[in-house]
């Protein structure tokens, strides 16, 4: 993997302040105490291993599982607010599944996520530069796109917009080697001008895209750093998250 990964210093406030964040579905919590911060540049990594509650610690960012705790947004709170009005915000959500609308063509998706006044033409451009193929791909059907295409859609939907932070929750999930390295440089690139936190579970994309990382162990952060440091650390990756650090393949404990 060829990408250099963004190394400006990250801006004295955060951008988002997660405090006591608890969450729950159906009843039963799926995040029990989560507290972290995201500067305000680059990308922050969310580790750990499966079902420790790191998706569900997005989704209750996002207002999707009920939840309780402090949410600040750029000095504002958005923890009382359901989740159009988190979105309204400038919080843009890349859910695990990409989500894309099937019967609706590719122009189509990216025209309903458009919200005015928010995606200017240098938005626009910025999709058409990243992703070149789906431009190609205006008129085919969503559904029909593979895998590595529908997650260019759904990462393109929340670049046409002017968003302050961005969620984005296992980007490179099945995806084969090439086009892990294609969305894990326009990770790199769309980071230069909104901050990005990033569930991921391959550490050779985490290792070359993040700054800093969170660890989370049942529903409770458990570490917070630098991620260099952290994955240089062989002792503490497998403590931590139960893997070596020395492979170029996801992550499976």
């Amino acid at each position: 993997m060829r990408i250099t990964p963004d190394n400006r210093a990250p801006a004295s406030s955060p951008v988002l302040v997660v405090e006591h964040l608890s969450a729950s579905v159906a009843g039963q919590q799926v995040v029990e105490d989560v507290s972290f911060t995201v500067p305000a540049t680059g990308i922050t990594a969310v580790l750990g291993r499966n079902g420790v509650g790191k998706t569900s610690t997005l989704k209750g960012l996002m207002g999707l599982y009920r939840r309780s705790g402090a949410v600040t947004l750029a000095g504002e709170r958005i923890d009382a607010l359901p989740t159009h009005k988190v979105v309204q915000r400038g919080v843009g959500y890349v859910p695990e599944d990409r989500e894309v609308f099937a019967r609706l063509t590719v122009a189509e998706n990216l025209r309903l996520a458009e919200r005015a006044g928010s995606a200017t033409p240098e938005r626009r451009e910025l999709v058409k530069r990243l992703f070149p193929d789906l431009v190609q791909r205006r008129h085919q059907m969503a559904g029909t796109l593979s895998g590595g295409q529908q997650q260019m859609v759904a990462l393109a939907r929340v670049l046409l917009n002017d968003n302050r932070v961005l969620l984005v929750d296992e980007p490179t999930k099945g995806l084969a080697p090439l086009i892990v390295e294609q969305v894990a440089e326009a990770l790199r690139e769309a980071s230069v001008t909104v901050p990005i936190l990033l569930v991921e579970q391959n550490l050779e994309v985490v290792r070359h895209l993040a700054g800093e990382a969170v660890v989370i162990a049942g529903g409770r952060v458990v570490h917070t750093g630098s991620a260099t440091e952290l994955l240089s650390d062989e002792s503490l990756t497998r403590r931590l998250l139960g893997v070596h650090t020395d492979t170029d393949r996801e992550v499976h404990p």
